[in-house]
């Protein structure tokens, strides 16, 4: 009893390290490059008010502000957009997004935070799911992790560690370690400092010990999203019916939960890019008009021409928009949104 006492002491008193360690990290990177503690980019938000209205921001990184701090990206102006206008209640804008998921998360976002209370929802995602059918984009990064599933917590500690030490490795080139993985793919990743060679090791063992807490924990919580038909989606010819089917089923979630639905064109790329771009948006808005035609609860907004992503001074990358980028596309959705929120 006295070693079982011992073992059950030791084990409490490292889970409860990593938990201290995982908040300090959360609350140095959460404003630049992270999320917050709940998974989402911006401060926590407590209760709903009684005269308060939420707008729930799903995408990829270009709804995230990839690049950016939290407060530049178009949630969070719009946000302040819609609060300096007349008339209307508090409005909360709830930053959702997260790097290199597409439409296929959409759902299982909203499932996993209906307790949020929204009552509008802006779906903005196209860049990421151009590869279409052919490779379609399943990734829902914070369901991955099954601390997240059983309780809502997200924890960056085996994020941002194992990206330091990786980096610390290659030279501070963070993309050498994605391309030496499967694949040869580089993902879009942000990028704490790092100190030195010497603690390499020391974030290696870290790494271990939190991904050995998360492998105990996912036998108790292997919960996925799951594949399903929804025939309307074949209205998508190939290669967008998996794209147009991920938007149905978020739309039909938010309508049933009461919510109002806009779904929300990004500016359109360049190049080849950008014809595959406006080939898939096409699509959708047509797949749009016949599904929900005279539903005034839901809305397609193109914001396609909004922004030359050409322009440096929009777009830093081509893709990815600067702060007067963001604030250029969150004074276009303005409008729509707050006359969704007066429905």
């Amino acid at each position: 009893m006295f070693a079982l006492a011992t073992v059950t002491l030791a084990s409490c008193g490292a889970v409860l390290a990593l938990v201290i360690v995982d908040v300090y990290l959360h609350s140095r990177y959460e404003r630049t490059a992270a999320v917050n503690v709940w998974g989402y980019r911006g401060p926590t938000i407590g209760r709903k008010q009684p005269r308060e209205r939420r707008v729930a921001y799903l995408g990829g990184s270009s709804a995230f502000g990839y690049g950016v701090l939290w407060n530049e990206a178009v949630p969070a102006q719009l946000e302040h957009a819609l609060n300096a206008r007349p008339g209307l209640p508090h409005i909360s804008v709830v930053n959702l997004a997260f790097n290199n998921e597409g439409a296929y998360a959409f759902k299982p976002t909203l499932d996993d935070y209906r307790y949020l209370a929204y009552d509008v929802v802006c779906l903005y995602e196209g860049y990421n799911d151009l590869l279409g059918d052919e490779h379609p984009n399943r990734l829902v990064s914070r369901r991955d992790s099954p601390v997240f599933r059983l309780t809502g917590y997200f924890p960056i500690f085996p994020m941002v560690f194992r990206e330091k030490a990786a980096a610390i490795r290659y030279g501070g080139n963070i993309d050498a370690m994605y391309r030496a993985g499967p694949g040869g793919e580089v993902k879009t990743v942000f990028r704490p400092g790092v100190a030195g060679w010497a603690i390499a090791g020391t974030l290696d063992a870290a790494v271990t010990v939190s991904r050995s807490l998360e492998g105990q924990l996912a036998r108790l919580a292997d919960v996925r999203p799951q594949d399903r038909v929804d025939d309307a989606a074949q209205r998508c010819a190939f290669p967008w019916s998996g794209y147009c089917r991920s938007i149905f089923e978020a739309v039909d979630d938010a309508l049933a939960y009461g919510a109002r639905a806009l779904v929300i064109t990004q500016p359109y790329l360049t190049g080849k890019s950008g014809e595959r771009h406006r080939d898939q948006q096409r699509a959708l808005s047509a797949a749009l008009l016949r599904q929900y035609a005279g539903d005034a609860r839901v809305r397609y907004v193109d914001l396609g021409a909004a922004i030359d992503l050409a322009d440096r001074s929009l777009a830093y990358d081509g893709m990815h928009l600067t702060p007067d980028g963001n604030r250029v596309v969150a004074a276009r959705l303005a409008d729509p949104v707050a006359a969704a929120i007066r429905q």
